[in-house]
């Protein structure tokens, strides 16, 4: 099969000689997904999603394609750009009042419904058929973002869920990764894409991820939530719950007749109306990872238990309304993350209070919820914990609390910098992947600083993404210590302050000592003494005399 796709470079020409610039040439019509042309029985192969975005290239000028990334198969992944003008890079935007926004789908290849959905976004933006977005945003959408585990189709693949018949892919990449766990590590190509060439490159605004759940039995075909770290900007963590949560909730409703809540599973099957509980807050999750980043971000769940069409519709309609939202709400969403940004970086400075949070609990935040469900029974297998499962009737349970507020209950002192004594590669190249600003000391300097002494390395018992996890425990210690120079330096008073801090604090449950990247500097050879997490924290302002360390 020839594809029509091509890489950035050559997609601007392409542009310039679509349909509707010749004259009297027939105008294309638009494309057909495989969902809809089988009547939501199969889902597309890569090449069916690469044939699609050619097709719409041939059928509007308003799309451009850029190569977010290359799997670790070889297959591209095609970033659609969609804009009126179509910008040809990120600096067409920089006297541009618009704002940009990303979607993403297919993260797991079994989980098919934004793959499909994000497709007749792209291509009902192009035809008119919507609300006319590209007056005021730039929109940006990854519809595949695994291929290697979309290629992998089966109907042996996500049987619990209902269809589509001719299967689905697989959750894994071609590294056999869970691209939904590589937000600190970025190990693989279509994460460290994801960072390079959509966060770093566009810098969008708004950021959602496109799944499909399995967990707790309930009527309404579409859940999500949003960045739940609490290290996070406390401001955009409050706007999404008291602001974002109870408009899109009447939003969908009233515009689309979609019922949705909040993404969670049931504390107790047993007895729903005791709580919901969303996945945890660490940024190994992207939704989490972006919001680190102080930008608002959205995990999109479908549920699994009803066809494949009205999940599919389900996603495409919560597309619809994010950018309704978006629409209407840009400059006060792009004011906030500007003003996030700027917090964060009075708080290196000193400027402002904070603290890091290390140890965290779930509580309810404000606005209760009310699920659509079933009664319950309590099934008892021999040999087997009791489990709850749905009956046929159905129940509503109003008024459930939702534990999306994860409360710090062990914090350390937020620093001004960090200071790593350890000329290590892997480390320095790892943050400046991320996109974090990082220094090197030209002089000598002779500081106070909070020491971290190990007292204990753990590694995990079992392999967690190609890792053994490791955790310490020790004792904090502030003391004189002589830096030389060639010492890095990481400033917390940058925008992605918050992400430093959560890769370079000791005890971070998600940082580069959980990743294995100190893993050789944290237990002695010939003795053991204790050793010294070659990390230090700087608390108060000093004079440094530094060189910015580039690629």
């Amino acid at each position: 099969m020839i594809h029509r796709y091509v890489p950035t470079g050559v997609l601007l020409v392409a542009a310039l000689l679509t349909p509707q610039c010749l004259v009297g040439q027939v105008e294309r019509p638009a494309p057909t997904t495989v969902a809809e042309s089988s009547g939501f029985t199969r889902t597309s192969l890569h090449s069916d999603v690469l044939d699609f975005v050619s097709d719409l290239q041939a059928m509007s000028p308003l799309i451009r394609v850029e190569t977010m990334a290359t799997s670790t198969e070889g297959r591209p992944l095609p970033l659609l750009i969609l804009g009126d003008p179509v910008p040809a890079s990120p600096s067409d935007l920089a006297y541009d009042d618009r704002a940009v926004v990303y979607f993403q789908a297919n993260i797991h290849a079994g989980e098919v419904e934004g793959k499909e959905a994000a497709l007749m976004l792209a291509r009902d933006i192009l035809q008119g058929k919507t609300r006319d977005y590209l007056d005021r945003l730039v929109i940006l959408i990854s519809p595949n973002f695994n291929p290697d585990g979309n290629e992998k189709i089966s109907i042996r693949n996500r049987t619990n869920q209902v269809g589509p018949e001719g299967g689905v892919g697989i959750r894994y990449n071609g590294q056999n990764l869970d691209l939904n766990r590589d937000g600190m590590k970025l190990e693989s190509p279509e994460v460290a894409g994801l960072v390079r060439n959509v966060l770093l490159r566009w810098d969008p605004v708004f950021f959602l991820d496109s799944h499909t759940h399995n967990g707790s039995y309930h009527q309404e075909p579409v859940t999500w939530t949003w960045g739940l770290n609490s290290n996070g900007d406390r401001e955009i963590l409050s706007y999404m719950a008291d602001v974002v949560l109870p408009e899109i909730t009447r939003r969908t409703e009233a515009d689309y007749g979609l019922l949705t809540i909040p993404h969670g599973d049931f504390i107790n099957s047993a007895d729903p109306g005791a709580g919901w509980v969303p996945l945890g807050p660490q940024p190994r999750y992207l939704s989490n990872y972006v919001g680190l980043r102080n930008r608002i971000s959205v995990l999109n769940e479908q549920y699994p238990y009803v066809d494949f069409e009205t999940r599919v519709q389900g996603a495409y309609d919560l597309f619809l309304t994010f950018l309704d939202y978006l629409y209407v709400k840009k400059d006060e969403v792009v004011s906030l993350v500007r003003e996030a940004d700027r917090r964060i970086v009075e708080r290196g400075l000193g400027l402002s209070p904070g603290e890091f949070a290390v140890e965290f609990d779930s509580q309810a935040i404000d606005y209760r919820i009310t699920i659509e469900g079933y009664e319950m029974e309590v099934v008892q297998t021999e040999g087997r914990r009791p489990r709850a499962r749905p009956t046929e009737t159905l129940r509503t349970y109003p008024d459930v609390p939702y534990l999306a507020d994860w409360v710090p209950t062990r914090t350390v002192s937020w620093p001004r910098g960090y200071l790593i004594t350890v000329p290590d590669k892997e480390v320095v190249a790892k943050l400046l992947q991320h996109g974090i600003a990082v220094d090197r000391l030209t002089e000598p300097a002779t500081l106070t600083v909070e020491q971290f002494s190990v007292s204990e390395a753990t590694g995990s018992s079992r392999l967690n993404q190609g890792h053994y996890n490791t955790r310490i425990t020790g004792e904090y210690a502030t003391l004189q210590r002589d830096f030389p120079a060639g010492t890095l330096f990481v400033t917390t008073a940058q925008a992605l302050g918050a992400l430093a801090a959560s890769l370079l604090e000791p005890e971070s449950d998600d940082g580069m000592v959980y990743w294995n990247f100190f893993d050789r500097y944290l237990a002695a050879q010939w003795s053991s003494a204790a050793q010294v997490y070659p990390v230090f924290k700087l608390n108060q302002p000093a004079t440094l005399v530094t060189e910015r360390v580039v690629r």
